[in-house]
């Protein structure tokens, strides 16, 4: 099950010009200076640079890397302008919402296999969790391309990966920036969506396969929707949260009758057979007698995570509640 997991601009392929071994072995302690008293930075003038992951290891990457590999990591790349040499997919599905900017970059299969891996050649390796390289895999990645852990857990604080990511790649600024102009955005849509001092509930529910899931209250989209937007919980998400181990737990539609929001957000990846939505049940739900449902395709950005995701969500919540 999919459990987590964004105008940019492609990849800038040309960095700061390096200079030349001669100039480097003549510089003072590692760096150059002309009359002016000026000086580059040993990392300027360095094609790698060592950064330390999650777990601890010390790694050499590039210091402008130009072919990274980042499965499910992709939404960070996108917003901080770097182009991967190959994209996550799953049973030949793709993020969809990320296609604008990744169109034509070849697909590499979820559980990256070495084969595969080796086949892009990779200058950087990103891992979202040290569950992707256990059982000795991290060893067999890192001798193909430097790999770098993001972070412990398979559930990461996006911010915290966001930033990671742009450490590792060099563009910390970058992803400080992108960072600050979410915040911005939640920010001012969560001022809009509190009426009188008051915001709606909401519930994201996802349709797949003939059953019901309801999205956990601080992940994926119940992250946005609850902590970044302030949207009041409902009993039933509150419930099931303090017992979920996912992003998305399942629930029976005799429970979501209990479901008290104000609206829902269904994402509905049975759309050629949506018979659930038909049962009499589903339809004396509060919020969908009162016509307060969103559908939304499984394409769209509500199963995953990250600056670009999270912005289409608070685009989709306003579009549907500040009316």
């Amino acid at each position: 099950m999919i459990s987590r997991k964004k105008t940019v601009k492609v990849m800038q392929l040309c960095g700061v010009a390096l200079l030349s071994v001669g100039l480097v072995a003549c510089g003072n302690n590692g760096h150059s200076s002309n009359d002016n008293g000026s000086k580059s930075s040993v990392q300027e003038q360095s094609k790698t640079r060592q950064v330390t992951d999650a777990m601890g290891h010390k790694l050499e990457v590039p210091t402008h890397p130009k072919r990274v590999l980042a499965s499910y990591l992709e939404d960070y790349l996108v917003a901080l302008d770097v182009k991967p040499v190959a994209q996550w997919s799953v049973s030949n599905g793709i993020q969809d919402y990320l296609q604008y900017k990744l169109k034509g970059v070849p697909t590499i299969s979820y559980d990256l296999p070495f084969e595969s891996v080796e086949k892009f050649k990779p200058d950087l390796i990103i891992m979202d969790s040290a569950d992707m390289v256990s059982g000795g895999k991290y060893d067999k990645y890192n001798k193909i391309a430097p790999t770098y852990v993001v972070g412990k857990e398979k559930n990461n604080d996006w911010r915290k990966e966001l930033l990671a990511v742009g450490k590792v790649v060099n563009k910390e600024d970058k992803a400080k920036q992108v960072l600050a102009d979410y915040d911005k955005k939640a920010k001012a849509a969560k001022a809009k969506l509190a009426k009188d001092g008051k915001s709606p509930s909401v519930a994201a529910v996802w349709l797949v396969g003939g059953k019901f899931f309801i999205v956990s209250k601080n992940l994926s989209s119940g992250d946005v929707l609850y902590n970044d937007l302030g949207l009041k919980v409902p009993k039933v998400v509150e419930e099931i949260s303090a017992k979920a181990t996912s992003n998305w737990n399942p629930i029976s539609l005799e429970k979501l009758t209990e479901l008290d929001a104000d609206y829902i957000f269904l994402i509905n990846s049975d759309k050629k057979d949506s018979s659930m939505l038909q049962q009499p049940l589903w339809k004396n739900i509060p919020a969908v007698k009162h016509h307060h449902v969103t559908e939304l395709p499984a394409s769209s950005s509500w199963l995953y995570t990250g600056t670009i995701a999270n912005k289409q969500i608070i685009d989709d919540v306003l579009k549907a509640i500040d009316k």
